[in-house]
C-alpha cells in the first residue's frame, strides 16, 4: 500500500496515464488526499468559493504541486464533466485533460512543480448541454478571484495561459512580477484543427521548462 503520510504532494498515483481518475478506486483514493498539508488551503479556498458563488468549483488536484508549485497553468472554465472527479486535474477523464497530460509529460515539467487552475474557477456550464466558453463578464469576474487564489502560492515563479479567455490574466499575473507565455488551449476541437495548435503548446511548454530549470539552477548556485 502506497505511504500517504508526511508530503502527500510526493505521492505518486496508483495509476499514471490520462483519464486515470475515471477508475474509481484511483478516484477514491486522490479524495483521501484532499486536506494534505501542501493542498489544505486550496482546498477550503475552493470550497469557499464555491459557497460564494452558489456553483460547484473543483479543487486542484492533490498529486499536483499545491502551494508548493512554481508553475501555474492556467486554463479556462471547468467542463461539466468535472463534476464525476471534482478535481482540476490533467487526469481528468476528458479529451482536454488527457492532452494536458500528454504535452505536460513530453515537456518534462515535474508534476510537483506545478497547479492546474481555471480563470473562471467555477461551473458555468449547464449539465447535458454542449460546453461553452465563459462571457467577457464572466471571465471579469473570475479575475477578481484570482489574486485570493494567487496569494495561496508563494513559491510561484511563472504562469502559462492556455486559451484566449485565460490570456485576460496576463496584467494581472505580471503585476505580481510573475511571468506569463502563453499557448492554446489544449481542448481536441482546438488541437485537432491544425498540426501548428500542437507545435504551439510544445513549444510553449518547452519554453516553460527551460525556465524552470534555468531559476533552479540559479538558486542553487
Amino acid at each position: 500500500m502506497t505511504d500517504q503520510s508526511a508530503d502527500t504532494h510526493r505521492v505518486l498515483p496508483q495509476v499514471s496515464h490520462p483519464k486515470a481518475l475515471r477508475d474509481p478506486g484511483e478516484l477514491a483514493w486522490r479524495r483521501t488526499l484532499v486536506e494534505g498539508d501542501h493542498v489544505r488551503s486550496l482546498t477550503r479556498y475552493a470550497r469557499d468559493l464555491a459557497t460564494r458563488m452558489g456553483s460547484p468549483v473543483p479543487l486542484a488536484d492533490p498529486l499536483d504541486g499545491g502551494v508548493t508549485a512554481r508553475l501555474l497553468i492556467l486554463l479556462e472554465t471547468p467542463g461539466p464533466r468535472m463534476l464525476t472527479t471534482g478535481f482540476v486535474s490533467r487526469d481528468n477523464p476528458t479529451g482536454t485533460a488527457a492532452n494536458l497530460y500528454r504535452f505536460l509529460d513530453r515537456a518534462g515539467i515535474a508534476r510537483g512543480d506545478t497547479v492546474i487552475w481555471n480563470i473562471v474557477p467555477w461551473l458555468i456550464q449547464v449539465p447535458g448541454t454542449p460546453n461553452r466558453n465563459p462571457t467577457r463578464a464572466q471571465v471579469a469576474e473570475g479575475l477578481l478571484h484570482l489574486p485570493e487564489f494567487l496569494d495561496l502560492l508563494p513559491n510561484l515563479e511563472l504562469a502559462v495561459t492556455a486559451g484566449r479567455k485565460a490570456e485576460a490574466a496576463r496584467d494581472l499575473l505580471e503585476a505580481r512580477d510573475i511571468p506569463c507565455l502563453a499557448m492554446p488551449h489544449p481542448s481536441p476541437t482546438y488541437v485537432c484543427t491544425s498540426p501548428d495548435v500542437a507545435r504551439r503548446i510544445a513549444a510553449c511548454l518547452e519554453t516553460a521548462a527551460e525556465r524552470l530549470a534555468a531559476r533552479r539552477l540559479d538558486v542553487t548556485r
